[in-house]
């Protein structure tokens, strides 16, 4: 490991102990922070996110979130319904920027909540987590209201899979990890590259590029890097992370996406056949499945005209 990272994991990695709320709320002052959920058939699950957020960082006692956003992606089950009920305000992913048709994928769902959220920090949180803790959010919104100089912030946790503690993460282990060791190895220290809980300064996300699928949180962590540097990068420890898994073939889809967002990044060049061939056992033996990889990304959300406009206004 370099030796920079040596001192940034010094300097830039905590616990959630190590800022009480009350510490956090009396720097929070007049910065408001907004939280957004991307969400698609996650009832089980969003409701009790929202009712957590709700009740331990949004009383009057515990005023730390302003804004609670899901932005619904195209449920088909009660997501909506439910995040609504909890507390939440819920926006279709499809009614934000009309003119601009929405693609599938996480990444464009996060690029789309700029535009109706306005926090000066803006937190992003999975909706598929289990046994949800407010800690989540207050730690990693914490060091970006007591201190000036860090811009973006990475949750890092245990990941268990099913009983089994700190087998969680495996793209992160067999992709995300070797690729940012080799290419980017001011980025070997955080521990959850590729989480979804991360809470960053809307200046610095409104200046940034958002692949519009799996990519996106590897590719937020890499131009964050070379926009701000790596001190004004920082990961909270805030626990244990529980979620809903997904079997192989979908890691495989996820880790080409991962691959391709690292690949242009690296030369902002053309795969010469962007597309991933897995294989399911059928009648006749096995058979091939391709599917697209996702190589669309969402320009900085400054160039956005309506965007531009919202802030004259």
């Amino acid at each position: 490991m370099l030796e920079e990272v040596e001192r940034w994991l010094d300097r830039r990695s905590w616990s959630v102990a190590d800022r009480p709320l009350e510490r956090i709320l009396a720097a929070k002052r007049n910065t408001k922070v907004s939280v957004v959920l991307p969400a698609l058939n996650e009832e089980a699950t969003v409701g009790d996110i929202v009712a957590v957020i709700r009740r331990e960082l949004m009383s009057e006692a515990v005023p730390l979130v302003d804004e609670l956003v899901v932005i619904d992606s195209g449920s088909t089950d009660r997501t909506a319904e439910v995040a609504a009920a909890a507390g939440a305000r819920v926006v279709a992913r499809d009614a934000i920027l009309p003119r601009i048709p929405a693609v599938p994928g996480k990444g464009e769902v996060l690029w789309r909540s700029l535009m109706v959220t306005t926090g000066d920090v803006v937190c992003f949180v999975d909706a598929d987590l289990r046994d949800f803790s407010a800690d989540f959010v207050s730690g990693i919104v914490g060091p970006l209201l007591t201190d000036p100089d860090v811009d973006f912030v990475k949750a890092m946790y245990d990941r268990p899979f099913g009983d089994t503690p700190g087998q969680g993460g495996r793209v992160t282990e067999l992709v995300a990890r070797p690729l940012l060791n080799l290419h980017w190895p001011q980025l070997a220290g955080l521990v959850q590259p590729l989480g979804g809980e991360y809470a960053a300064r809307r200046s610095l996300l409104e200046r940034l590029p958002f692949p519009v699928g799996y990519g996106v949180e590897l590719g937020l962590l890499v131009d964050a890097l070379h926009t701000v540097g790596l001190d004004a990068l920082a990961q909270v420890d805030v626990g244990v992370r529980k979620h809903r898994h997904q079997d192989g073939q979908a890691l495989g889809r996820m880790a080409a996406a991962i691959y391709r967002t690292a690949q242009l990044r690296l030369s902002r060049g053309h795969l010469v056949r962007p597309l991933l061939t897995q294989f399911e056992r059928g009648e006749k033996g096995f058979e091939p499945r391709t599917y697209a990889v996702d190589t669309e990304e969402r320009p900085p959300m400054a160039d956005i005209v309506e965007y531009a406009r919202r802030r004259v206004a």
